[in-house]
């Protein structure tokens, strides 16, 4: 028995000398008071990055089919009026969403930006009694009032009980409304009225859209639009205006859902126009994201960056419509955010590796100072006796 531990002794790599062997200084209390401070601060920090979660990135090939993306916006326009304001939304599959009014809202502004209504359609329909029919003649006692849709109608059943719904007729034709004082709905609707009354004002419109995930583009213009010979344009003969004031401000725009640490570019983005006409275009770039936290929750969304260009209205050109247009396209590399925590082997290593390399650093500098104290002092010491 004695023998083993004479010879577990022998593997002790930490001798000890003998206290009264030591000889301590005053350069050595100093670098000992230091270096244990150096420590403490370095374990607090390894301590935080432990508790704490880190976020790991990769980047992987998006290989998802069939999604559908949600571009969540809030704009204000302080000079275009909500009564002409629309959105549409299109993609190179072919699929179009024209004057969009499902999950948006529209707030109507006054010249200091204040709300004066807020409504989630267009121009209402006041009830007016003995409208004129389809048949020519005014709605009689108990007689179902079926309007006119003045040579849109696709049917002969077809009925258009509404200035929205002429309007929705022609542009299915494809035709513009150019007098809407001659279309009886709109006349005793007050159409033209209407608009004038909000003449001077600004509208916030926000809420969402649900497109499809392929390259496409969504805008804001003023008139309602159709298509003529294969060209998107917008009817804006009815509003009796050569010029549109375009200056926006944009509060939100994001496609998808928020995750921690998600920067969009045109939060709080503002422009305002200094020329007559024009249309404003954002070049957006998607990346897809997946941010996964510690619980393991998962949440699919998108960054996205951008650049702008301006285009002035030139005479005759169907393409250089008024508006703001967002045109997007889709990055084929997804973006992975995982939150995980540092390991506790992890944590332990570093501490040791903290408390190992400043003891060892402080050790080698205090050997440095006390030998080269030493050999100071040998050299004046002989420089005396010389």
């Amino acid at each position: 028995m004695d023998s083993i531990m004479s010879k577990l002794r022998n593997l002790d790599a930490y001798p000890k000398i003998n206290e009264d062997f030591y000889s301590r200084t005053l350069s050595g209390g100093v670098i000992t008071l230091a270096s244990s401070i150096i420590m403490l601060l370095l374990f607090f920090s390894e301590l935080r990055l432990y508790l704490h979660a880190v976020t790991e990135t990769k980047l992987v090939v998006d290989t998802s089919r069939g999604e559908t993306l949600r571009i969540n916006f809030d704009v204000t326009f302080p000079a275009l009026p909500c009564s002409i304001l629309s959105l549409d939304a299109m993609d190179i599959s072919g699929e179009q969403h024209l004057d969009v009014k499902h999950d948006i809202i529209k707030k109507r502004l006054d010249t200091h930006g204040n709300v004066i209504e807020t409504r989630q359609e267009g121009i209402g329909s006041p009830k007016i009694e003995k409208p004129l029919q389809r048949h020519g003649g005014r709605l009689e006692h108990n007689e179902t009032y079926c309007g006119s849709c003045y040579g849109a109608e696709e049917l002969d059943d077809d009925c258009c009980n509404s200035c929205e719904d002429v309007r929705e007729a022609y542009r299915k034709k494809g035709w513009a409304l150019s007098n809407p004082d001659l279309i009886d709905q709109c006349k005793r609707e007050g159409f033209l009225q209407r608009i004038k009354d909000e003449e001077g004002e600004g509208c916030n419109v926000y809420g969402f859209l649900e497109v499809n995930k392929v390259a496409g583009n969504f805008h804001f213009a003023p008139g309602k639009s159709f298509q003529q010979s294969g060209v998107h344009v917008h009817d804006l003969l009815a509003f009796q205006k050569d010029s549109f004031n375009l200056s926006h401000h944009i509060n939100r725009l994001a496609f998808g859902d928020y995750f921690p640490g998600v920067v969009n570019p045109l939060d709080n983005a503002h422009w305002k126009q200094d020329t007559p006409s024009g249309m404003y275009q954002y070049f957006i770039k998607v990346v897809p994201t997946v941010y996964t936290d510690v619980s393991g929750h998962t949440i699919q969304s998108n960054q996205f960056s951008v650049t702008e260009h301006f285009r002035t209205a030139d005479v005759g050109r169907l393409q250089s419509l008024p508006g703001v247009f967002f045109f997007y396209d889709l990055s084929p590399i997804k973006v992975t955010f995982t939150e995980e925590h540092v390991s506790f082997l992890h944590f332990l290593t570093n501490v040791c590796a903290i408390v190992g390399g400043i003891f060892t650093v402080s050790g080698i500098l205090d050997s440095f100072i006390y030998h080269g104290q030493k050999a100071i002092k040998k050299k004046m010491e002989l420089g005396k006796f010389n």
